[in-house]
């Protein structure tokens, strides 16, 4: 039986000072963590009992899809060179060096390691599809450790990576990692919604994140309470009310009107009568890009146009590039639009009709929310100047319409038509569709059924093991501390005698802490001589879902078990306390 008095159980009464959100107060006012250095914590008794829980949960769901593994995080460099990941991750990989000066990094996901062995060891689509999974450290040297276990540079990991013949197969087995994760976290008693989601630095097509809403997430996530529509903002979409067009002026060309001193889309906005609606917002940008004939490096224009009152998402626009972007320099723009910044618009610029085809032209994205809008008014790529009557198709020619706005709540469903709403939100999973990336950079081939040798296709899917633990937190706490779903809090029932030095009342809580315990219910009694106040605070801080209260109504038969949650007390007769939990916990005999 585990007693408090012979367990490490370090409460605090106040947070540390740099704490701010609740899941870092309560983790370390409750003793389940302590820092070592920014960004790396030590778990304690209470803390590692939790993540062990949470960690069954995971292999016990896991193993019934796929085969555990466990791989080195220390990897030779050359293995995120070939996949080209070295230079993509940057700062963030942390790189050594052995005592020969062999390069070396710690590894903050499997992709490179996994594709490895499949590529030494898988030969036939007899041996596919499979499905490996580990639940292992990973490292990232985060430039600004924070938030306790949302942010940090050591962490636990559950990755798992599918290998198939095909894209069906594909299907399958991510349908197989969706259900598992659904298992998981319904088991873990979290309220999470399941996003599209962008894959980001892990490439691939098809993405979902699986996200719990808290004020102390650094994601965003829209949603719609009307149906279950859910993206992160960089897949997010939505129905725009429909605004009118202006009236065509003259002859229906484009009109040059003078606008002296004015360059925000606002003030021209202002200053012409009209809607920031009915404006076009240019924005220029740089992106590197290989040149198909020559494999050479090069720096190519990127401008995109937006409805005057929209925000760019830079992550959309990174991905319909497919590559990050920066803003264009001063010369650049000068370069391309003969102007000074503030007046820049698509007329006159010869843009590039087909991307790789016109390789030495400018790209022009135009927004999806543009398209079939007619005498829009935007810059004239002249000092003072703007144009009236810009018709797009007709006055200009964009190499594509892509969606790249940020929806804004309270715009409509794209499923529905209700009110989108946003939320920051934390994110505990996430399952990508990576495609043949790493196994095309890699060589990964196999035989097919007619001896063709082809590429396996992979999937790449994670769980934030110390995520999972602070959502929880983060989803049920109060002034007091907090409380965990049973089947991940460090113990299920904390037993409290009043006073330990009255022989009933201590016999009474040994003998039901036995009871409970034989009934395979995970318990701590709590046998100090501490004042029952004190006991009582513990048990409130600590996440521990249910307590009974051993007191003077044991001569009377009678205990209290109050549920953390809610506060609710009840009175439960000592003979019938094992019963009474098994009704509450679902259990059977």
């Amino acid at each position: 039986m585990h007693r408090w008095s012979e367990s490490f159980i370090p409460t605090l009464r106040e947070a540390p000072a740099d704490a701010e959100v609740a899941s870092h107060k309560f983790l370390v006012r409750a003793g389940y963590i302590r820092q070592l250095a920014a960004g790396i914590y030590s778990y304690l008794f209470l803390g590692n009992r939790s993540f062990n829980k949470i960690v069954g949960i995971v292999r016990e769901e896991m193993d019934k899809i796929g085969q555990e593994f466990y791989l080195p995080a220390l990897h030779p460099r050359e293995l995120w060179e070939a996949s080209g990941r070295a230079a993509l991750m940057g700062e963030n990989l942390f790189r050594l060096k052995d005592r020969k000066g062999s390069e070396m990094v710690l590894g903050m996901t499997e992709e490179e390691v996994m594709t490895s062995i499949a590529l030494k060891d898988l030969r036939s689509y007899k041996q596919l599809p499979q499905i490996w999974y580990q639940i292992a450290p990973k490292f990232r040297d985060e430039p600004r450790p924070r938030s306790g276990l949302l942010r940090v540079r050591q962490f636990m990991m559950k990755d798992s990576y599918s290998f198939d013949i095909d894209a069906a197969g594909l299907d399958v087995s991510y349908k197989k990692h969706f259900d598992a994760y659904c298992r998981i976290f319904d088991r873990c008693g979290l309220k999470y919604m399941v996003v599209e989601a962008d894959s980001g630095a892990m490439g691939g097509k098809e993405s979902h994140e699986f996200m719990v809403r808290t004020p102390a997430g650094e994601d965003q996530i829209v949603s719609c309470d009307g149906c279950n529509y859910a993206a992160n903002m960089e897949k997010a979409t939505s129905k725009l009310e429909a605004w009118g067009d202006l009236a065509r002026e003259g002859d229906g060309n484009p009109l040059l009107v003078h606008t002296p001193g004015q360059k925000t889309i606002e003030d021209v906005a202002r200053f012409l009568g009209v809607s920031p609606k009915n404006k076009i917002k240019t924005l220029a940008y740089m992106a590197e890009e290989k040149d198909e004939k020559t494999g050479k490096v090069k720096l190519r224009g990127i401008v995109v146009l937006m409805r005057g009152d929209h925000q760019l998402n830079e992550a959309k626009l990174n991905g319909a590039v497919g590559a990050a972007t920066r803003p264009m320099e001063e010369s650049e723009i000068k370069a391309l639009f003969k102007s000074p910044a503030g007046y820049l618009g698509p007329v006159g610029v010869e843009w590039a009709r087909d991307r790789k085809k016109d390789a030495d032209k400018a790209v022009l994205f135009v927004d999806k929310a543009l398209e079939g809008r007619v005498n829009l008014i935007g810059g004239a790529n002249q000092e003072d100047y703007h144009m009236k009557n810009i018709t797009p198709g007709k006055d200009f020619h964009p190499t594509a319409y892509v969606d790249l706005r940020a929806v804004t709540a309270g715009e409509g469903c794209p499923s529905c038509g209700k009110e989108l709403r946003i939320d920051t939100a934390v994110e505990i999973g996430h399952i990508f569709k990576l495609g043949y990336r790493y196994s095309e950079s890699m060589g990964a081939r196999v035989l097919d059924k007619n001896g063709k040798e082809v590429m396996p296709i992979m999937g790449c899917y994670g769980i934030g093991i110390e995520r999972i633990l602070t959502a929880a937190v983060e989803q049920s706490n109060d002034e007091n501390g907090f409380w965990l779903p049973p089947s991940i809090a460090p113990f299920e029932i904390v037993v409290a005698p009043v006073n330990v030095k009255d022989e009933a009342v201590r016999a009474a809580a040994e003998d039901i802490a036995k009871q409970l315990e034989a009934a395979g219910f995970d318990v701590i009694l709590d046998d100090r001589n501490e004042r029952p106040g004190v006991k009582f605070k513990d048990a409130d801080l600590v996440g521990i879902p249910f307590r009974i209260t051993v007191g003077n109504k044991v001569t009377e038969g009678t205990v209290e078990v109050v549920l953390r949650s809610t506060r609710e007390v009840r009175d439960v007769r000592i003979g019938a306390v094992v019963e009474s939990f098994r009704e509450l916990l679902g259990r059977a005999e």
